[in-house]
C-alpha cells in the first residue's frame, strides 16, 4: 500500500506536484514520451483535477512535457526542457 502523500502548507499543492514530476523526469524515471495522465495525479496525490491541471501547465511552461490535443500530455525529450 503507498504512503499517502504529505504536503508543504506553505506552497501550493500544484507546485509540489509539478516538482515531484519534475524529479521523477530527471531521474529518469519518467523517460521521454512517457504519458502524464492528469487522471493518475489526481489518485496519486489525493488532489482536484484543476490541481493536477496546474501542476501540468507549470510542467509544460518548463518544457518538461508537452501535450497533443486529444491523446494527452508526455515527457519531452531533455533537448526541450528549460533549465
Amino acid at each position: 500500500m503507498e504512503e499517502e502523500w504529505q504536503f508543504d502548507p506553505t506552497s501550493p499543492k500544484s507546485a509540489q506536484i509539478a516538482e515531484e514530476v519534475e524529479r521523477r523526469i530527471r531521474v529518469g524515471e519518467y523517460p521521454p514520451k512517457h504519458p502524464i495522465y492528469e487522471v493518475r495525479l489526481v489518485q496519486e496525490f489525493g488532489v482536484a483535477r484543476e490541481t493536477a491541471r496546474k501542476a501540468t501547465m507549470i510542467l509544460r511552461g518548463r518544457g518538461l512535457i508537452f501535450t497533443v490535443r486529444g491523446m494527452g500530455s508526455f515527457v519531452a525529450e531533455s533537448s526541450q526542457w528549460a533549465d
